[in-house]
């Protein structure tokens, strides 16, 4: 069982950026995929970014040509690099890998961006 420990949270004013991480540990072999998601109160959580087992990354519309997802195969830590950030992106981020066994979560990491 692989497990997942988010970091790089916090507050950051409209326009800034914040650099998640996605540490894992565990059974770290074999990712189907790895990815973020993000949950806004009172709504359904969401796909941010994905990356795929050949490394190709997948974003969600709201987040193009802001947000840049990367995995560094060596550490076992994917990277959510979030620039120009909005308001609408205060969320809780969280960070899911797929693996044959399964899905893991980690337990999320608070993003809230001031206008």
């Amino acid at each position: 069982q692989v497990q997942l420990v988010e970091s790089g949270g916090g507050l950051v004013q409209a326009g800034g950026s914040l650099r998640l991480s996605c540490a894992a540990s565990g059974s770290t072999f074999s990712f189907y995929a790895m990815g973020w998601y993000r949950q806004a109160p009172g709504k359904q959580r969401v796909l941010v970014a994905v990356i795929t087992r050949d490394g190709s990354p997948i974003y969600a519309d709201s987040v193009k040509g802001r947000f840049t997802v990367s995995k560094d195969n060596a550490k076992n830590i994917m990277y959510l690099q979030m620039n120009s950030l909005k308001p609408e992106d205060t969320a809780v981020y969280y960070c899911k890998v797929v693996q044959s066994g399964g899905i893991t979560w980690g337990q999320g990491t608070q993003v809230t961006v001031s206008s």
